[in-house]
């Protein structure tokens, strides 16, 4: 019996060794992930954020239309205020001139659920006029949407609208899509959960900077739509 010891003893000490070295490959992974996530998120902030305006006035000269990123749509059909805020500095830049149309790209997947329609129709309520707002129905993702601005719109200058959170991977991506691009703020207001969509963007940051490496398609693509024609050809 005392013979036996020694084996059990040698049979421990290997399964603590395979543990250590499980161990220590999983947190070396785990670091060089981490690493890799800090590293991708820098490059998008400085590229993207060298696109944004210091203010809410675009300076881009000649620029094919004003980018509207869409966002959650109420249950009644109305702008969340999210999306309330990116239509209005949409409009307002519109308005003084920045750029002859808007192009409201967002979630129009189901036949419930019609983000870019909401869109239009509160621009239209400011007084844009119908022939001026083009609704991009496919643009399920920012990736997506900008993309389709480049491949279906025809755009290769363009201002872009949303959150300053989100406008770092819009306008990084526009970038290196080769279209010409100011990113705008749209922070009107303060806004309920800020934090989880900080935190989800550092992982989208991560997702669009390996899509403008490896490009593939958006989800939809379909014929080309001339942004300088009339916004009513995307109605319905």
């Amino acid at each position: 019996m005392e013979k036996s010891k020694p084996a059990k003893e040698g049979s421990k000490s290997k399964s603590k060794t395979i543990i250590k070295r499980v161990f220590i490959c999983v947190l070396s992974v785990m670091i060089f992930l981490g690493l890799l996530t800090v590293v991708f998120n820098v490059i998008v902030l400085i590229n993207g954020g060298s696109r944004i305006s210091p203010d809410a006035n675009a300076r881009l000269e000649g620029p094919d239309c004003i980018l509207v990123l869409g966002c959650s749509v109420k249950p009644d059909g109305t702008p969340s205020d999210m999306l309330r805020d990116r239509i209005e500095t949409g409009v307002a830049l519109y308005k003084a001139g920045a750029a002859p149309k808007l192009l409201m790209s967002g979630d129009h997947g189901q036949d419930g659920y019609d983000e870019v329609g909401c869109m239009k129709e509160y621009a239209e309520s400011l007084g844009v006029p119908s022939e001026d707002i083009f609704m991009d129905h496919a643009g399920f993702c920012t990736y997506d949407s900008v993309v389709r601005a480049k491949k279906v719109f025809g755009v290769s200058k363009m201002i872009i609208v949303t959150q300053k959170y989100h406008l770092y991977r819009a306008c990084h991506i526009a970038s290196c899509a080769g279209i010409e691009c100011e990113g705008v703020s749209a922070d009107l207001h303060r806004y309920m959960g800020q934090f989880k969509r900080e935190i989800r963007e550092v992982f989208g940051r991560c997702k669009d900077l390996l899509n403008t490496i490896f490009w593939p398609d958006p989800k939809y693509l379909g014929d080309p739509i001339d942004i300088k024609g009339d916004g009513k050809v995307t109605n319905g």
